[in-house]
């Protein structure tokens, strides 16, 4: 009885289990192989329908319909929210494990209540068999391919922005490669192609091949035509990069034609060489040139002085004088000594002075020409009145006190071997205008400035200034500087190393090394407050004057004023500020702009001078501002800007 028992529970058992598996075995093909059906049997496989009754299915875990929905990780969608640029990595990721996992959560209960069965029967289905592990593993296919499609569909969105980034970058580099390229590089090409051109005319391989020798030839005319007088690319003619790829290509085959290296790196040493000599005595021949240019007198400026003369010696005696001459002598008014024997260029010196200060009338200018010049210059200032300031103009003719009794200075340009020295060409025979036909750096006008105080004997204060100045601030602030007992205010100009005493001075004589160091600071004449009350009380002319007699075989330094003016005044300088006084407009076209608009005073010293046609351009304005070329001498004398 027991055994029959066990036999019909043992029945009902795998009636109750198997029953619903072989039911759906039928059901099985259709769902798969339309896909449309999958979800639908997915949906439907919890509650099926057994003898009419709609019952829960015990074999398989109840699980809710809104888990089994399709996977976040969504791969296109017309919703700008779930569009895949807006949608992020980490979120997608998320969704999808979240997914996959319940997925594996259900198959592993579908196979643990599967295993608990076959267990308790030998005779049971094995896996493979099973219908229900099929229908898992046929949805987690569905999830897998979405899966990779939204996988690849990422990687093609990634790799899209890859290349769009990639060809941004390149872009930028482009720019940026377009902005750090000089702005003459094609020129340089052109140039050094011409240079490889000529190497290969020279050359004794290529020499023998006449149509290279002719091609090339005319690829050379082509370059120097298309490269022109051109300074930057934008000035090439617009054929220029055709003619450069030809050239190209014909140099290239020169150098199949020469392949001995060694001839060729000999011929460009003896080209290199040649020119660097070509080059040193261009610069020799330019620097001599230079300084006869600024020696001569140009037209213009031999006219102006002898209309003005003409002019002058056709007044009376009364038209001849200057008004406020009682100012000469106020020591409580602000004066200027100047030595110059170019009546323009003073001309733009008073006009400056005058044009910058405050009060005008406080002015006084003391100027000092040579006895050629004397009637041009009154002419020129009464012609053209400063103003409300003083002018005085003297000859220094009329220095009876200066000769060579009295200056060593005047005495050395009467000796013979100073005559043999600077005039190797003309014997002349010494007279007592022989400081009149002196170079300009030698002239008696340059060494004026160390005899201040017998020229001014009732002044307490002078200001000197150079006929080669602009002055472009007020300069009454000067008088008012306290000098702290020293003689003269000077600007410093060590700067640089060739501004200091050993490159002034003879340091081989064990005068100056005695006396000197080399690397003391040198400073400038040109503009230069002078306290002549400490000058007479420290007698430093006759300072001078020794130094002068020690010099006469021209050992201690060789020409200029400068020189001696280190020597003289050594320890009795007072440092003024740099921008009271900027120099080099002369010579050098660096002087910082920002120097220039803070100076009080600019100067012009060198060769290039701002009157002369080789002055440095954008210097000359500040010159000419204070110019009138209207003034009808200068018309009449063609003196133009």
């Amino acid at each position: 009885m027991k055994v029959k028992l066990r036999k019909v529970g043992l029945f009902l058992l795998l009636l109750t289990v198997f029953a619903p598996i072989l039911l759906f075995t039928d059901f099985l093909p259709s769902y798969f192989t339309d896909p449309s059906s999958r979800i639908e049997y997915i949906e439907d496989v919890s509650a099926f329908s057994f003898g009419g009754d709609i019952k829960p299915l015990n074999v398989l875990p109840q699980e809710s319909t809104d888990a089994l929905k399709e996977p976040l990780g969504i791969i296109y969608s017309h919703d700008s929210k779930t569009s895949p640029f807006n949608l992020s990595d980490a979120d997608s990721s998320t969704a999808t494990q979240e997914n996959a996992r319940k997925n594996r959560q259900l198959t592993e209960e579908l196979v643990q209540q599967r295993n608990s069965v076959l267990s308790s029967e030998s005779g049971g289905q094995t896996a493979d068999d099973n219908p229900i592990e099929q229908v898992t593993d046929a949805t987690e296919g569905v999830h897998t391919r979405r899966f990779q499609e939204s996988n690849h569909h990422k990687r093609s969105s990634r790799t899209s922005i890859k290349e769009a980034t990639r060809a941004s970058v390149f872009s930028r580099t482009e720019q940026q490669t377009e902005q750090t390229t000089p702005v003459d590089a094609r020129v340089r090409q052109l140039k050094d192609q011409l240079i490889r051109a000529r190497v290969f005319l020279s050359l004794s391989a290529t020499r023998n091949n006449p149509t290279f020798i002719r091609d090339l030839r005319l690829r050379i005319k082509e370059v120097m035509r298309a490269l022109g007088d051109a300074t930057k690319d934008s000035d090439l003619a617009r054929n220029a990069k055709d003619k450069l790829k030809s050239m190209e290509q014909t140099l290239a085959k020169g150098k199949q034609i020469q392949d001995d290296c060694a001839a060729v790196v000999k011929k460009l040493r003896a080209m290199l060489h040649s020119t660097e000599e070509q080059l040193r005595v261009q610069k020799k021949q330019t620097l001599f040139l230079t300084h006869l240019t600024a020696k001569t007198l140009p037209k213009g400026l031999h006219c102006l002085p002898l209309r003005l003369s003409t002019d002058y010696f056709l007044l009376n005696s009364s038209q001849q004088q200057f008004p406020n001459q009682e100012r000469l002598e106020d020591s409580k008014l602000f004066h200027y000594a100047v030595f110059s024997d170019n009546v323009l260029a003073t001309a733009a010196v008073v006009n400056s002075t005058i044009s910058n200060a405050k009060d005008p009338s406080g002015h006084v200018f003391h100027i000092v020409t040579d006895r050629l010049n004397y009637a041009a210059m009154r002419m020129w200032f009464l012609a053209n009145p400063p103003g409300d300031a003083t002018i005085q103009v003297q000859n220094v003719e009329e220095f009876t006190w200066l000769n060579s009794s009295y200056s060593p200075v005047i005495k050395q340009l009467a000796s013979p071997s100073m005559i043999n020295y600077y005039f190797r060409t003309r014997r002349a025979e010494s007279d007592s205008n022989l400081k009149f036909r002196n170079p300009k750096y030698l002239s008696i006008m340059n060494h004026l400035r160390f005899y201040l105080p017998d020229i001014f004997p009732n002044l307490d204060k002078v200001l000197f200034l150079d006929d080669d100045v602009i002055v472009r601030k007020d300069l009454t602030a000067l008088w008012s500087t306290n000098l702290n007992g020293k003689v003269i205010g000077v600007v410093e100009t060590c700067g640089e190393s060739f501004h200091r005493f050993d490159r002034y001075l003879n340091f081989s004589n064990p005068i100056i090394s005695k006396t000197f160091d080399p690397h003391a600071c040198g400073w400038a004449f040109g503009m230069n407050i002078f306290d002549l009350k400490e000058w007479r009380r420290q007698n430093i002319t006759e300072i001078y004057h020794s130094w002068q007699n020690l010099n006469h075989d021209r050992f201690l330094w060789k020409l200029g004023t400068l020189p001696p003016g280190l020597i003289t005044f050594w320890n009795h300088t007072f440092a003024l500020s740099r921008s009271w006084h900027v120099l080099g407009l002369g010579y050098n076209p660096n002087v910082s702009q920002k120097d220039i608009e803070h100076a009080a005073v600019i100067h012009y010293n060198g060769n290039l001078k701002p009157w002369l046609e080789i002055g440095i351009p954008k210097f000359r304005d500040f010159w000419a501002k204070y110019v009138d070329y209207d003034q009808v001498y200068l018309r009449d004398c063609n003196i133009n800007p």
